[in-house]
């Protein structure tokens, strides 16, 4: 039987979840990774954890499609019965997600579904189908953003999901702490990926205007989020629970 750990992160093939899933590979971490539709970066990643001699298995999965979540878990347990030799896996990372810039006053009740979905009902359901294969004294992990926090114009649905994320995660250290899991909150700031058409990355004014408002003088990388979450994954981290940990270099303080 395995003896490493093993992650289970959602939208693990780039952005943010791919640091994550590197970050988790060098605390000797193996790592489940899903990916929406792309495919060869997801491998990519993959050789990338076995250069660093973890194990590490790509997955396709909708995240916001709980109708597939029963036969995305039926390759889970076949990835973890033929490639880590175990039944059950210790930490979820709730990671997948996409960004949505509209006014409240123009935000379509489509798009408030999709954020929905996403966001809120996905993640709600996949932990809960998660639960059996997951190991006691686990972890969940479900990222937020700064925006919950302080308000940016155009962001209301996409916060407001993450505010609930933020209030489920504690019910979920609560109820589940009976079983020794702890459940916390990453809340990464403002940072330079591909998400949301990567306008903090590419748009020169926004990236200025974002570093302005951060103590640090500059925005965040994805460097920068990774080692948080596998921090939350590792012994030194056991005590903490029910916390929102938000890694932005100290926006809007």
């Amino acid at each position: 039987m395995s003896t490493n750990k093993i992650a289970l992160v959602t939208g693990g093939s780039r952005g943010l979840g791919k640091n994550m899933a590197l970050s988790l590979a060098k605390k000797g971490i193996n790592v489940i990774l899903t990916y929406h539709s792309q495919q060869a970066e997801a491998e990519g990643v993959v050789a990338e954890i076995t250069a660093q001699g973890q194990q590490a298995v790509a997955l396709q999965l909708d995240a916001a499609n709980v109708q597939g979540f029963d036969a995305f878990f039926e390759q889970v347990k076949a990835a973890l019965r033929n490639t880590f030799d175990t039944d059950k896996f210790d930490f979820l990372i709730n990671n997948a997600g996409t960004a949505l810039y509209a006014l409240f006053a123009d935000t379509t009740e489509t798009q408030f579904d999709e954020m929905m979905n996403i966001h809120v009902k996905g993640p709600f359901f996949l932990t809960q189908k998660a639960l059996p294969l997951l190991n006691d004294e686990g972890r969940i992990i479900n990222i937020s953003s700064g925006l919950a926090r302080f308000a940016n114009p155009g962001s209301s649905a996409y916060a407001s999901m993450k505010g609930a994320i933020e209030v489920l995660t504690r019910y979920q250290a609560k109820e589940l702490g009976a079983r020794g899991i702890a459940a916390n909150v990453v809340a990464p700031g403002a940072i330079e990926t591909d998400f949301g058409g990567g306008r903090v990355r590419d748009n020169k004014e926004i990236n200025e205007h974002l570093a302005g408002v951060t103590a640090l003088g500059r925005v965040g990388l994805p460097d920068d989020i990774g080692g948080v979450v596998a921090f939350l994954c590792s012994e030194d981290a056991r005590w903490v629970n029910a916390q929102r940990l938000e890694a932005s270099g100290g926006m809007f303080l």
